[in-house]
């Protein structure tokens, strides 16, 4: 069987083994053509994700137009505008500036984009996300005033290791975020419903903590290019 024909196959079987949770499966696209795309599709898959403006684009224009994209990686300012006009998700809400941007792009558009905001959780310099103060400000002082951005839950990448009790208390750590926002607030754009965690390697711990959403790219794919 090849890479491309073992897609769909990858994908009855993350559901089926994980059947006992409810869950929005993102297949992440990223760096894969448009024909192992499109052997998702296929199968029943409608939401993709992608972490490069300059890759989700091309895509956009030449598949199907019921894909929902989700956009999944550090988003630059100056790209916001590119993406505005047909994303359905953004999961990496990373600094109040962004958050910002997205809203004004988003009025531009007469639009509402749904988000969520990345707590930084990770024991990895090199991962985005907000701390606990800076998610605090924009909860308690801003967001109410971006009426063009509606925040959809929380998402977090956990540190990439092989020690699972590492990934569990971040993950657990999300989840009691979440919980309390959800408890919390109350605000008309604030509406706490998605919990964006686990990928390929570490999505059965995600599951476990409370995930409903997972971004799953090499499991579906195979190897990254």
């Amino acid at each position: 069987m090849t890479q491309k024909e073992e897609i769909a196959k990858n994908i009855q079987s993350i559901k089926k083994e994980n059947r006992a949770y409810k869950f929005t499966l993102v297949a992440v696209s990223k760096t894969k053509p448009n024909e192992f795309v499109m052997e998702a599709y296929n199968s029943g898959q409608r939401d993709f994700g992608e972490n490069k403006v300059q890759e989700l684009l091309p895509k956009f224009e030449e598949l199907p137009k019921d894909i929902l994209w989700h956009f999944i990686g550090h988003l630059q300012r100056n790209k916001v505008k590119l993406i505005i006009p047909f994303v359905h998700l953004i999961h990496s809400v990373d600094s109040l500036r962004l958050m910002k941007e997205i809203n004004k792009q988003a009025l531009k558009e007469d639009k509402i984009i749904d988000c969520l905001l990345q707590l930084f959780i990770a024991k990895e310099e090199t991962k985005y996300g907000l701390d606990e103060d800076e998610l605090k400000g924009i909860l308690d002082d801003h967001l109410e005033k971006f009426k063009n951005v509606n925040v959809k839950g929380l998402m977090g990448m956990a540190t990439f290791t092989e020690d699972q009790s590492i990934i569990d208390s971040e993950f657990r750590y999300l989840k009691e975020k979440f919980d309390a926002i959800k408890k919390d607030y109350t605000l008309p754009n604030l509406n706490m419903d998605i919990l964006s965690m686990g990928m390929s390697h570490d999505y059965q711990i995600a599951l476990k903590n409370g995930s409903n959403m997972l971004r799953i790219g090499s499991t579906i794919f195979g190897a990254r290019n």
